[in-house]
């Protein structure tokens, strides 16, 4: 569900200083503006600044690839782009518009949250304050649920709490010939989730509204069972740090020191496994060794953890009933 990390400030002005190396024109005028801008973060109306001005500009205040893919969203093209054409010049209202989103960067909203989109695993999906950013972390639970799902004949897949999509709109990308149903609680979620599958000609998925298990029809069973659930314990000091403040505590917390969501999945997923049917979870950095416990307790075999690229253990999975082969 995610990495747990704050964003530094950015440097000093005093650093600011001894990097600069916009060229400007030999009118002094327009050198004396674009330094009370610098300085002051004035709005720009009088002259039209440089793309590299204006990245300069932005490194006092956020990080430098927080700066380039907000200036990338705003003009609308590569970072490519941006390298080769350092000296083009930005219109006022462009300008202006970078300038905003600095600020509110500045102020700890997500990138993601700015540019309403965040890249995973090989697909780019729209993202608000609705629901949870995806993670580089949670593509170790799409590349685990793709390895256990065959590429050629039908296999039903559940992705609970779903959110943006990310999970079960990639798994169903990936493997045509499945079928996934993502169910989320949030309706303001699951219209995102929506989008994401029209915008991406995902056809072989179904987002419903539910909590958890309990919106899917009588009888419904599946091959695989995936969630990134909330595992963050309510009173952890880190949801009060970073991007962290800006998403749905819906989406990231829960009781019983984070493990409330996980005990219910573990519990209720064998009456909706066909036999020999795997279940996956993401979990916290330092669930493993509960989340395998709860999994044994439940009669689930052949359970196992996978590590990130942090090599931290992310991923745990079992089995229910005789286990087939895929």
């Amino acid at each position: 569900m995610l990495g747990i990390n704050g964003r530094t400030s950015g440097g000093t002005a005093g650093r600011f200083n001894g990097r600069v190396t916009v060229v400007l024109s030999a009118a002094s005028a327009r050198t004396d503006v674009l330094n009370q801008l610098l300085c002051n973060q004035t709005t720009v109306t009088d002259f039209s600044a440089t793309i590299q001005q204006m990245l300069d500009w932005s490194y006092r205040k956020i990080e430098r690839i927080d700066a380039r893919l907000l200036l990338q969203h705003v003009m609308q093209v590569s970072h490519a782009y941006l390298i080769t054409h350092a000296e083009a010049r930005l219109s006022t209202e462009t300008a202006g518009q970078f300038m905003k989103l600095v600020s509110q960067r500045e102020q700890g909203v997500p990138v993601a949250y700015l540019t309403g989109e965040r890249e995973f695993y090989d697909l780019v999906f729209k993202v608000s304050p609705a629901v949870l950013i995806p993670r580089p972390e949670t593509e170790l639970l799409v590349e685990t649920a793709l390895a256990n799902i065959p590429q050629s004949r039908p296999f039903r897949i559940l992705d609970l709490g779903t959110g943006s999509g990310a999970v079960g709109i990639t798994i169903a990308r990936h493997r045509p010939a499945a079928y996934v149903t993502a169910v989320d609680v949030s309706i303001d979620a699951i219209d995102i989730a929506k989008w994401n599958a029209r915008k991406l000609s995902v056809n072989n998925i179904q987002i419903i509204q539910g909590n958890w298990f309990e919106a899917l029809a009588t009888g419904a069973v599946f091959d695989l069972i995936v969630s990134n659930p909330p595992y963050v314990a309510k009173n952890d000091p880190h949801l009060l740090l970073g991007d962290l403040r800006f998403e749905p505590d819906l989406a990231l917390s829960t009781h019983d020191n984070g493990l409330a969501c996980i005990r219910h999945i573990i519990a209720a997923a064998p009456m909706y496994l066909v036999d020999g049917g795997k279940l996956l979870l993401e979990h916290g950095y330092d669930q493993a060794s509960i989340s395998q416990q709860l999994l044994q307790a439940s009669g689930y075999r052949n359970i196992y953890s996978l590590t990130d690229l942090a090599g931290i253990e992310r991923v745990c999975g079992g089995s229910y009933g005789v286990v087939k082969s895929v």
